[in-house]
């Protein structure tokens, strides 16, 4: 019943009831426009992972951000916020792709399995370190979503916390991980272009 009336309110009293903690509120703009930003998103990035993630960032913000934010227009801003983070996974992409073409011409027909055993124990031992890195409920939210491959829901249920707050600790995990680790290739392609 109290979700029909969220359902009903304007996007200003929303924004007006983020800014008070009103958890309900966050909740229906969520499902308001979540559907909307993944379209967006999925349009320039082409996939739907990529493209999730995109959305759960620009919410975590949304939420993390609410006592500072000021909101005119909500699809303006969130779609605004979707743009931009759009922009930092292509960039993500592109250095990626930069990575693996400067990487594969270099490669021959001779054997290199040494090489690549160094370099999954140097990759696995720096995703290790961010792992450790991160606090020990978002690190148990990732080991079960990404190791154990578990759902949301079964998380939540496991963990006994809502399925948002498994999906930020996700978010959160994530974007540390994106971060760490694309320091570590970035820093693995100026060793390799020094030799």
């Amino acid at each position: 019943m109290r979700h029909q009336l969220y359902a009903a309110r304007t996007d200003a009293d929303l924004v007006r009831g983020l800014r008070e903690n009103d958890n309900l509120a966050f909740a229906e703009l969520y499902e308001r426009y979540w559907p909307r930003l993944l379209d967006a998103a999925y349009r320039r990035l082409h996939s739907r992972e990529a493209a999730e993630e995109v959305v759960q960032d620009v919410f975590v913000s949304l939420w993390h951000k609410r006592h500072e934010v000021l909101i005119q227009q909500v699809p303006n801003y969130l779609l605004t916020a979707v743009k931009y983070r759009v922009i930092d996974a292509l960039k993500l992409r592109m250095s990626r792709e930069q990575y693996v073409e400067r990487t594969l011409p270099q490669r021959t027909a001779e054997d290199h399995s040494t090489e690549e055993a160094v370099a999954a124990d140097d990759l696995s031992g720096a995703l290790l370190h961010s792992l450790l890195q991160l606090p020990e409920h978002t690190r148990e939210v990732f080991r079960l979503s990404r190791l154990e491959h578990q759902s949301v829901p079964e998380i939540a249920e496991k963990l006994h916390i809502s399925p948002k707050t498994v999906e930020y600790h996700l978010t959160r995990a994530l974007k540390a991980l994106r971060v760490s680790l694309r320091d570590f290739l970035l820093l693995t392609v100026l060793l390799q272009w020094w030799e």
